[in-house]
């Protein structure tokens, strides 16, 4: 596999591009469009919540039920969520108009919204938008940027990646952005990821990978511990790398999974780590566990902790807030056997070994504690499975965006 410059766009016959419509009220972007010059094969996973935004119910229906897809329209600034039938009726007045717009099936166009929960769309500023949009399409690394950076609402940087891959002498790529800041807490966590790729795949076969792999990347990441409305994932494959279509979980489906593990991996970890507010990257490894769900729960314990978040700002080495963590997690451990290590680039260094402090410097800790990102090791001794979750502090920043977000 090969990491190269790039996103949305990366892959064979993928355009794309972002503008300011009028959304925000600023000069910031809001609107973006992702379009294939050849229909894909799409796969997508969703929010858990049960309140959930109009554009899900859309997309939802576009992946479960037609034949392929082959662009996505996206705003940002208004989230389109808890806005009943008249916000379902836009998603499908968005969808009809950049269908006629790109000359291509309403039901082959997915739609994504993200913002502010409870506003009805601004119809006329979002129908100007996708009337500009197929014009400014490109191909180029800057057509994809445009687009990313349209897709932000409180993030700080865009978010994107792009690999490729070697499948039957075809060379294979995976693009993919997203975009996610605060609201961001399994299951998914406010997140949107768009990853495109020229994988010739079955469709049962690229769902199949997608499912599996937000467990182990966008299902490992907490911000806040509040669930979004309009959590998304969609991927979208036009075939034109022509490899021999992958259509059981052979070396091939291996290949290709495996890269897309590694484009969902990096683009979690950059929602995780530009949290609101936050200042660094906060990973939680649990190893030698004796059951996988076992290192998940207790990862995913340790990082949506919020005493444990704000030591992290603190750069403070409370390792018993960690292990309080664990022992309200509900995954049964003996913790007078854990183990506890603060790792970063300044060094590695256990603080607690079988259940108790180590002599360890505090002035050491504080130097591991200040870098970006920094990581916890959990170490159960009492099996092989291990788990990776990714969160980030807590800062006082984090209040004052939320506090004021809507105005």
């Amino acid at each position: 596999m090969n990491i190269i410059n790039g996103g949305i766009t990366a892959a064979k016959g993928f355009k794309a591009t972002g503008l300011n419509a009028g959304i925000k009220n600023n000069e910031k972007k809001d609107m973006a469009l992702v379009l294939s010059e050849v229909p894909c094969v799409t796969a997508g996973t969703f929010t858990l919540n049960k309140v959930f935004a109009a554009p899900v119910k859309w997309d939802r229906e576009v992946v479960y039920n037609s034949e392929y897809s082959q662009a996505i329209v996206i705003n940002s600034g208004v989230a389109n969520a808890c806005t009943g039938a008249t916000g379902y009726q836009y998603c499908k007045d968005m969808a009809a108009r950049a269908a006629k717009n790109l000359s291509i099936p309403e039901n082959a166009v997915l739609v994504a919204s993200t913002g502010v929960i409870g506003k009805q769309l601004p119809m006329d500023i979002i129908c100007a938008g996708i009337d500009k949009l197929p014009s400014q399409l490109g191909f180029t690394i800057e057509d994809g940027n445009l687009a990313a950076e349209a897709i932000m609402t409180t993030d700080t940087v865009s978010k994107q990646v792009a690999v490729t891959i070697e499948i039957n002498g075809k060379t294979v790529t995976i693009g993919g952005m997203c975009k996610g800041s605060g609201m961001i807490h399994p299951n998914m966590a406010t997140m949107l990821g768009f990853i495109t790729t020229d994988v010739k795949i079955a469709k049962p076969m690229l769902q199949k990978a997608l499912s599996n792999i937000i467990n182990d990347t966008f299902n490992m990441i907490s911000v806040d511990g509040d669930t979004s409305t309009n959590d998304t994932v969609l991927i979208l494959a036009n075939g034109l790398a022509k490899n021999n279509e992958i259509t059981t979980e052979n070396d091939d489906y291996k290949l290709f999974y495996d890269a897309l593990l590694y484009v969902s991996t990096v683009l979690a970890k950059k929602i995780a780590g530009d949290g609101e507010g936050a200042t660094c990257l906060f990973e939680v490894k649990v190893i030698n566990a004796d059951t996988k769900n076992q290192a998940v729960t207790l990862s995913k314990s340790i990082v949506t902790s919020s005493l444990t978040k704000a030591a992290i700002f603190g750069h403070d080495a409370n390792w018993g807030r960690i292990l309080c963590a664990m022992g309200y997690s509900t995954a049964d451990f003996d913790p007078d056997i854990v183990d506890i290590y603060f790792e970063s680039k300044a060094g590695k260094l256990k603080i607690v070994e079988d259940g108790m402090a180590t002599d360890y410097s505090e002035e050491f800790a504080t130097q591991i504690l200040s870098q970006n990102p920094v990581t916890a090791i959990a170490d159960m001794k009492s099996g092989n499975e291990t788990a990776t979750a990714w969160g980030c502090d807590l800062t006082f920043d984090y209040i004052k965006i939320n506090a004021d977000y809507r105005s």
